[in-house]
């Protein structure tokens, strides 16, 4: 009997053996609009599936939403169905060194959330080395502007990231000082989760990701820069995993 995932609802033969996760369901057009022969699998809640063709590597594209418990869950799941690769490829803020636009590469991650205690992960996790080093290549090799360095991962947003209320602006500002200090270069929510659980599990796992938000100022990028600069994100991204499972056969 094939097996079919319970919240991704797809079977095994429908993914590949290396897969791309995102958060934005919106971004997976972007990935099936640059894979050949993408298939639309299944869309349930924010959990969207394509499966395609990229130089000649067959690759599976998630998402996931927002947060690490829901990454973990698309994570196991595709882990179950048989992916041996994912690459983290979403956004992070900036703690004022990186520059919106820029990619980030993270060497290390920093689990502030929770779930990566659920798998046995430490308070500095890292991506596979082999997946890595490879992806250092890529990017090189690419001329993509990008940044290498530590990454930190949050499960609360409007309590750690950014101040929505005065009374939590002060917890904020020391949060980023502290953060700084450990040599952390950009935030997120998800990154030392998938790192954590793709050891646990035995998946190699990596992150990159685009720097959209500048912390200090919270501004943003607008929607057309950034839809932009999300297509670098794809193109990058694609590049690294199809290569690197080539080399690794």
């Amino acid at each position: 009997m094939t097996r079919r995932a319970w919240y991704l609802n797809v079977t095994a033969d429908e993914v590949a053996d290396r897969a791309i996760l995102v958060g934005d369901p919106g971004r997976v057009d972007l990935f099936a609009d640059a894979l050949d022969g993408s298939r639309l699998l299944g869309a349930d809640r924010a959990l969207r599936t394509v499966t395609g063709s990229y130089r000649g590597a067959r690759i599976t594209v998630c998402s996931f939403g927002m947060g690490a418990p829901i990454a973990a869950v698309v994570l196991e799941e595709l882990a179950w169905l048989g992916v041996r690769s994912v690459l983290r490829a979403g956004t992070v803020m900036s703690l004022g060194e990186i520059p919106i636009g820029m990619l980030v590469l993270a060497e290390d991650a920093l689990s502030v959330e929770s779930t990566s205690t659920l798998y046995g992960g430490d308070e500095r996790v890292r991506p596979d080395e082999a997946l890595l080093s490879h992806a250092r290549t890529v990017l090189d090799g690419r001329s993509e502007p990008h940044r290498s360095g530590r990454v930190a991962s949050f499960d609360g947003f409007y309590t750690d990231l950014v101040a929505l209320r005065p009374e939590v602006a002060s917890r904020v500002e020391s949060r980023a000082a502290s953060l700084r200090e450990r040599g952390v270069i950009a935030t997120d929510m998800e990154t030392s989760a998938v790192l954590a659980v793709g050891r646990a599990l035995g998946v190699r796992a990596g992150s990159l990701c685009l720097c959209s938000v500048d912390g200090p100022t919270k501004r943003r990028m607008p929607l057309e820069r950034r839809r932009a600069a999300e297509k670098r994100l794809v193109s990058a991204s694609l590049d690294i995993l199809a290569t690197f499972m080539q080399e690794e056969s």
